[in-house]
């Protein structure tokens, strides 16, 4: 694009009500934080069980600056892999119970790591229709061929298997969706990517921490092993509180990645006092278990408000959001209706991000709730009120 180019497209995108922008958050991340000096109940973080601020993760972290410095000043096949990064890498193999872990800057590194390494041309890899971006931009850099299921069908993924010749298949699908908060018919894929002889890739980045009966995540649910999903991606930027991405797998599969990964090879690693943050976030989620009872009292506390609540004057698609995780849509469908939603709720005091094309599908622009296991009943009440009136 030239300059002008860029101008017209600015316009358009403000004509649209598509244009993006910042706010500016005063405070650490809480259920309640300031943005440009004014306080607010937020529903729009990732910080599922509350672990941001978290005394024990700011100490863990302060000593971590203390024994490794604030950098980690090169690469991880450089100089930059700490010792806080190895038992990092081996707690997290432990905790998702698989036998190697694969630190990574990102999720979004992740994911264009792993693909990108795995596949070529010639290659074909599967991705469900609402996977993450980063998924699907992984896919597109790999230069195998990319072909989009339609969403949670296993059937129709079944039959673009069936029909493709390819190499090598991988099958990519997100544990929980980012936008839906619905879970992945895991059981199903695991079926039929061993029925097709296929690789199995679920990058579970809003599952780790919160689904599952220990908060392993979507595969705990289904009880999938590495045999079952040979590639697990997760986050620790959401419900562990911290920063950072991870891929778990044998012993193989990561030394692979350690040799192939452009993401990983190529970039200089995080702070190792981040690691030591992180380390403590394990220990908490198994310590703290309350936290994930919380949250899902808190969802199933919003979800039978959302269904008792005459919410009225709104062209909306639907208000029962079909979501048992901690993400709750509203799809409203039109974008400035949505807008206008999220504005009414800000000037409230109450922080929900409205979602807008091309994150999600053209016509399901939506409110993306999300909660935290910090969360009160009576801020949950004051969301629904403000939602009714």
């Amino acid at each position: 694009m030239n300059k002008n180019e860029i101008h017209q497209f600015l316009a358009q995108q403000k004509q649209l009500d598509l244009y993006r922008s910042r706010s500016t958050t005063d405070t650490p991340q809480a259920v309640k934080l300031k943005q440009n000096g004014k306080s607010y109940l937020n529903f729009c973080s990732n910080d599922y069980l509350g672990l941001a601020n978290h005394p024990k993760l700011v100490e863990a972290f302060t000593k971590g600056v203390r024994q490794y410095g604030v950098g980690s000043g090169a690469s991880h096949l450089i100089n930059g892999h700490s010792r806080a990064h190895h038992q990092l890498e081996e707690e997290l193999a432990a905790f998702v119970r698989r036998p190697r872990v694969l630190l990574f800057s990102t999720g979004y590194m992740a994911n264009l790591g792993v693909i990108s390494a795995l596949l070529a041309k010639g290659d074909a890899v599967f991705e469900d229709r609402l996977n993450h971006a980063s998924l699907l931009d992984g896919g597109l850099l790999s230069q195998a061929r990319l072909q989009r299921f339609q969403h949670s069908d296993v059937s129709d993924l079944e039959s673009k298997l069936s029909n493709s010749k390819a190499k090598n298949k991988l099958v990519c699908t997100d544990g929980v969706f980012s936008m839906d908060g619905d879970i992945a018919p895991l059981a199903e894929l695991v079926k039929q990517s061993a029925k097709s002889n296929s690789w199995l890739m679920v990058d579970d980045a809003h599952g780790i921490g919160t689904v599952g009966a220990t908060g392993r995540g979507c595969l705990e649910v289904v009880n999938a092993t590495v045999d079952d999903v040979p590639i697990l991606v997760g986050t620790l930027g959401k419900a562990l509180g911290t920063f950072g991405a991870f891929v778990a797998g044998d012993e193989d599969l990561i030394e692979f990645l350690i040799q192939r990964a452009r993401s990983y090879i190529y970039t200089t690693a995080m702070p190792a006092a981040i690691a030591e943050a992180t380390r403590m976030s394990l220990k908490l989620v198994d310590e703290e278990s309350w936290r994930r009872d919380q949250l899902n009292k808190n969802i199933s506390f919003f979800k039978q408000g959302l269904a008792q609540a005459e919410i009225t004057g709104l062209a909306c698609d639907h208000f029962d959001t079909g979501s048992d995780t901690a993400i709750q849509p509203i799809v409203i469908g039109d974008v400035q209706a949505t807008m206008q939603l999220s504005a009414k709720l800000k000037q409230a005091g109450i922080l929900v991000s409205a979602i807008r094309p091309p994150t999600v599908p053209e016509n399901t622009a939506r409110l993306r709730i999300t909660f935290s296991a910090e969360h009160s009943q009576q801020q949950i009440e004051q969301l629904l009120d403000c939602l009714n009136k």
